[in-house]
């Protein structure tokens, strides 16, 4: 597959990238790349990088707002916690993906159409690139 600034196919990753794509798609970009070609059946699917999330938020200038709405938090403050995120996640939804970002997107998910037919299935997962860090295993735990 050909290279994009925002995807990655999974033939394209490895262990090695979990900064650039998070845990759960590292491991399928190896176990794609290392064991498709001893027979083991794995589909193939793509990866939207970190970069691309942190593009997103530029492009959005929702840098601010987020510092605004998260910084000086109290942790042991659930209330105002809930009411953060609440406020976070606004921000986040509200910033809409750039034309040249969704059509990546949109270019990657035709490959999948042409490799599978047009009917394929897709699950998507949504990964942080250091929720389950050797140190740091706190996938699930955080109000995503």
């Amino acid at each position: 597959m050909e290279t994009s600034r925002f995807i990655q196919f999974f033939d394209q990753l490895g262990i090695q990238d979990v900064p650039l794509v998070g845990g759960k798609n590292a491991s399928l970009g190896e176990m794609y790349r290392k064991l498709s070609k001893e027979g083991v059946r794995i589909p193939n699917g793509f990866a939207i990088t970190a970069e691309a999330y942190r593009y997103m938020l530029d492009a959005a200038g929702a840098w601010d707002k987020l510092h605004a709405a998260l910084d000086d938090l109290d942790p042991d403050d659930i209330s105002d916690l809930a009411r953060r995120g609440k406020r976070a996640r606004e921000i986040v939804y509200g910033a809409g993906l750039p034309k040249d970002l969704a059509a990546e997107i949109i270019a990657g998910y035709r490959k999948l159409q042409q490799q599978y037919g047009e009917d394929v299935s897709l699950a998507v997962r949504s990964s942080a690139t250091a929720e389950d860090l050797p140190t740091a295993s706190f996938a699930g735990q955080q109000d995503t």
